[in-house]
């Protein structure tokens, strides 16, 4: 199950991660376009001052038009250019005024974009997290009815016992002392199992990731063999062995799992013979 919701997290987690890459982008074009704005706000100003000294300049020239007609020839001309200077000047303006309010629009744009992308993120941040709690939810009803008919089917069977969430066969029912082939009584008990699983398996839908876990355990009891070195390769063999009947019994492999624990995580912590 963990594996099934992490591939659907990793694969929401990719859009996701994909929309905030757009959206880095989006601010790092907005903010190259608000340094382009305050380095045209400068030059507009800058334009300002020089056509107000310039106007001053005409004003001045104007004035000394009229201290005297020997003069008055040079002045005209002079204020011709500056009045020429003056009109190239406002031209320029509004020409960067115009690039301004183009600007403006571009930023304002790139403001909605933003705003949306960030409300798209927060929206698909919301469906994941309702999708999330549906799935944990479905798991957890098919969990717990998966436990339920299993108990029902096994939990009253003589030698099975119930730990946690685990069912456990005693290891001198399924396998014989130092081996890992299932004995006569240990086939029929897994045949049953075998049963119950393929009945309860039809009714879980295709697309809910379960998987059965079976855990071969060991005693204390050391073994060095050619088949069996020690008994971490005893207790997996005997997990595979089980996984394997079942499979072939007809239920899923694709829903099994096989694990071995060798001697050190045992039901009985003790050193008597029964432990």
């Amino acid at each position: 199950q963990a594996d099934e919701l992490r591939a659907s997290l990793a694969r929401e987690a990719e859009t996701r991660g994909a929309l905030e890459v757009d959206l880095g982008r989006a601010r790092a074009a907005l903010e190259a376009q608000t340094e382009a704005a305050a380095r045209l706000g400068a030059d507009v100003a800058a334009l300002q001052r020089l056509k107000a000294e310039l106007e001053a300049e005409v004003a001045r020239l104007a004035g000394a038009l009229d201290t005297s007609e020997k003069t008055r020839g040079e002045l005209a001309e002079v204020s011709d250019r500056a009045l020429a200077q003056v009109e190239l000047l406002n031209r320029q303006l509004a020409a960067v005024r115009g690039q301004l309010d183009e600007l403006n629009k571009a930023l304002e744009t790139a403001r909605n974009e933003s705003a949306a992308k960030e409300l798209k993120l927060e929206e698909l941040g919301r469906e994941l997290n309702l999708a999330l709690a549906a799935r944990v939810q479905e798991l957890a009803r098919y969990r717990s009815e998966f436990f339920g008919r299993l108990r029902a089917a096994l939990g009253e069977r003589e030698g099975v016992a119930i730990v946690g969430d685990r069912f456990v066969f005693p290891s001198e029912v399924l396998f014989p002392s130092g081996s890992a082939d299932v004995s006569e009584d240990g086939l029929r008990q897994l045949t049953r199992l075998g049963e119950t699983l393929k009945d309860i398996a039809r009714d879980i839908p295709s697309d809910l990731p379960w998987v059965l876990q079976v855990d071969g355990h060991t005693d204390r009891r050391p073994i060095a063999t050619a088949r069996y070195p020690s008994n971490w390769e005893l207790s997996t063999a005997r997990a595979v062995a089980i996984v394997k009947f079942l499979r072939d019994q007809g239920v899923p492999a694709a829903r099994l799992a096989a694990t071995g624990y060798g001697e050190y995580h045992p039901l009985d912590p003790g050193s008597t013979d029964a432990a």
